[in-house]
């Protein structure tokens, strides 16, 4: 069996946040996850905070610690966490992601996701501000991000456009330009040279209220 702090550091690489931002999941100071990485205390993970990690990361108990789950037939776990970042998207600044910038996590189907074909380990939600985007998008939905590498393609993504992180629909019709297009109609489309937006991920889902 992997030692369960070697395993914890590779998972959190693996999803791109920190252990003090994990330790802030599971409701833990800041330092929790690193005095146990580094330092050894606690000797072993509370079972409560174990689950909740192994939930997050979709892999079995035994991963982080705990008992060998005698059953294989069925898949590690029927639901995976992605992480819900504190930055939004539509006209303002920001980061995108951030390793402390995780203030919770959505639940999401592990059957749904693979049958979409997405990877957890490349998915992120975050809010969307402004109303740029209504009717698809409105003030306050949060979106799933797909940021897996893939060749640019149309669609509603999440860019970065010098400072400002914006969801925009992106067509690529012209030779190195990308034209950003907003659903609301009072905001003009942006004919843009391709080495000045970068895509961060492609939009997949949305939650909003009714």
């Amino acid at each position: 069996m992997a030692d369960p702090r070697n395993r914890l550091v590779d998972l959190a690489a693996s999803r791109g946040v920190s252990l003090s931002a994990l330790s802030t999941l599971i409701g833990r100071n800041a330092s929790y996850l690193q005095q146990f990485v580094r330092k050894g205390s606690p000797k072993k993970l509370d079972e409560a905070d174990r689950r909740k990690l192994a939930q997050f990361f979709g892999v079995p108990d035994s991963d982080l610690g705990g008992e060998e789950e005698i059953s294989s037939a069925r898949p590690t776990s029927e639901w995976i966490d992605i992480p819900r970042l504190a930055v939004d998207a539509a006209a303002g600044p920001g980061q995108f992601p951030g390793e402390e910038a995780m203030i919770g996590a959505f639940r999401f189907s592990a059957s749904w996701l693979r049958a979409l074909g997405l990877d957890p380990r490349h998915l992120s939600t975050i809010a969307v501000a402004g109303d740029s985007m209504q009717p698809v998008l409105a003030n306050g939905d949060e979106v799933l991000v797909d940021r897996a590498p893939r060749p640019p393609r149309e669609g509603v993504h999440v860019v970065r456009v010098g400072d400002a992180l914006l969801v925009k629909r992106l067509d690529f019709g012209r030779p190195g330009r990308v034209t950003l297009t907003s659903a609301n109609p009072i905001y003009p489309p942006q004919d843009l040279p391709r080495e000045d937006v970068t895509i961060i991920g492609r939009v997949v889902w949305k939650s909003g209220r009714i």
